[in-house]
């Protein structure tokens, strides 16, 4: 039984894994405040509102040293893959946040609180957010202030300021510090108009303020804020203005350079079927539970896999103008579903405390499957990566897959070399069957046009 890297700040529990099942462990610390939520219904109440994730109470053996130890042993559904908030669109990150709220105002009415406000206790399955943490609830206690307060503003307000306000994608500088963006570092970017928002005021601004009178002071100012008093009906007050300020930080749907690439690429209809059905041909075959599709752009391929036998797909794509057409697709076609952000040159590192408690994207590599369609070319000429080296990484990541080749002549790569010289001899198709060969079987393969763009399927397995 393995512990999850990435749940050891609580010291009331910890979160295991076997490779199958998933356990979390209640000790000593917590076991009075998870009781105390569970007996009084409000753990079955947010799991009925599909605001937290559903969980049954197991014999401690079950986890053997760790559960006894254990008060109580915790199994939660397995989530098919774990995201985090610097992979995600604005609306990703804006559902995230209204998702928090409401789990915070819903134990609220019940008489219980979050103890902190990480983005990291959300989640998604497809492109429904869930809550995850069940030892994060503890009983409110009368006039307490809101602890999580400036941790939620780094986490989900500020990112969604910068996005709405200033149209910066927060997500670069989110992964450089993943506490999110504190408020003393938003404050200088706000321009005249945004200081006049009294959610802007409040809860940047004041805290910038705040913050810098705590460093100058010392533990004084800070203690003087810890002391005061918030009145149960202002908490809830602020907890739902924020939600009706981030309600509507709806993204700026402004066109982007692959968003439409659907319906404005360089091949025709018969070429997008015939992708299409090599496509589903495959996830008939091989029945992913998870699927990978690199550069999804609006999720075609991902939804065609999804048809025809994929379980669960999760998208990569660099475009957040893309993303967004994709979650659209998602909820409107209730799909298990989800595209996340992905710099294919500098995908998410193993971070945070010893490397090890946010997973990179290749530690986190468990797909059955995966797709890339018009992808490689982005990366081995508009990135220089060797196409070797790209092949590789792909085919590292998934047992069975698709890999499409777009020749130098295809309008799409002279796109790219029209900007730059050719400095790419072996960018060829005799190269890149090569590379496939040497880590995998060909299965299948089909040109789109005589010389043109080459699908190919292999399997490694």
């Amino acid at each position: 039984m393995a512990c999850d890297p990435g749940s050891f700040r609580d010291p009331g529990g910890r979160v295991y894994s076997d490779g199958v099942r998933i356990f979390r462990t209640v000790n000593g610390p917590n076991a009075e405040a998870y009781e105390r939520a569970r007996d009084s219904g409000l753990l079955d109440r947010l799991a009925e509102r599909d605001l937290l994730l559903k969980t049954e109470e197991r014999d401690r053996a079950l986890a053997g040293e760790a559960g006894a130890a254990a008060v109580h042993l915790l199994e939660h559904p397995r989530i098919p893959f774990i995201s985090y908030p610097y992979e995600w669109s604005a609306s990703l990150l804006r559902k995230a946040a209204l998702h928090h709220l409401d789990t915070q105002l819903e134990a609220l009415e019940r008489g219980f609180t979050l103890s902190d406000a990480t983005a990291y206790n959300v989640q998604f399955v497809g492109p429904k957010p869930v809550f995850i943490d069940h030892l994060s609830f503890r009983p409110y206690r009368d006039g307490e202030i809101w602890a999580g307060h400036r941790q939620f503003c780094m986490q989900f307000l500020n990112p969604l300021i910068l996005w709405s306000r200033l149209g910066i994608a927060p997500n670069h500088w989110y992964r450089g510090n993943q506490e999110g963006i504190a408020p003393e570092d938003l404050a200088p970017l706000m321009r005249l108009r945004d200081r006049f928002s009294w959610t802007i005021l409040t809860h940047v601004l004041a805290q910038a303020a705040l913050q810098k009178r705590s460093v100058r002071s010392g533990s004084i100012a800070a203690g003087q804020h810890r002391s005061a008093r918030l009145p149960k009906a202002s908490y809830q007050g602020m907890l739902q203005g924020l939600r009706s300020f981030i309600a509507g930080t709806a993204p700026k749907r402004e066109a982007t350079v692959w968003g439409d690439y659907a319906g404005n690429n360089s091949y025709g209809d018969a070429e997008a079927q015939a992708k299409r059905a090599f496509v589903q041909e495959m996830a008939a075959a091989v029945k992913p539970k998870l699927m990978f599709d690199l550069g999804c752009n609006s999720g075609d391929y991902s939804i065609a896999a999804l048809e025809a036998g994929a379980d669960y797909v999760v998208g990569f794509d660099f475009d957040f103008g893309a993303l967004e057409t994709a979650l659209d697709r998602a909820e409107q076609g209730k799909h298990n579903y989800l595209p996340l952000w992905l710099d294919a040159a500098n995908p998410s590192p193993s971070q945070g405390w010893g490397q090890a408690e946010r997973k990179g994207l290749k530690e986190r590599s468990n797909a059955d499957a995966v797709v890339a369609l018009a992808f490689i070319h982005h990366i081995a000429i508009g990135k220089n990566v060797p196409l070797d080296m790209v092949i590789d990484w792909i085919i590292a990541m998934a047992p069975h897959g698709i890999i499409e080749f777009p020749p130098k002549s295809d309008p799409m790569v002279q796109c790219l070399l029209s900007q730059r010289d050719d400095i790419f001899p072996d960018y060829t198709e005799e190269a890149f069957r090569a590379a496939v060969t040497r880590r995998a079987r060909i299965v299948s393969e089909k040109h789109l046009t005589p010389g043109g763009r080459l699908l190919v399927r292999y399997d490694r397995s």
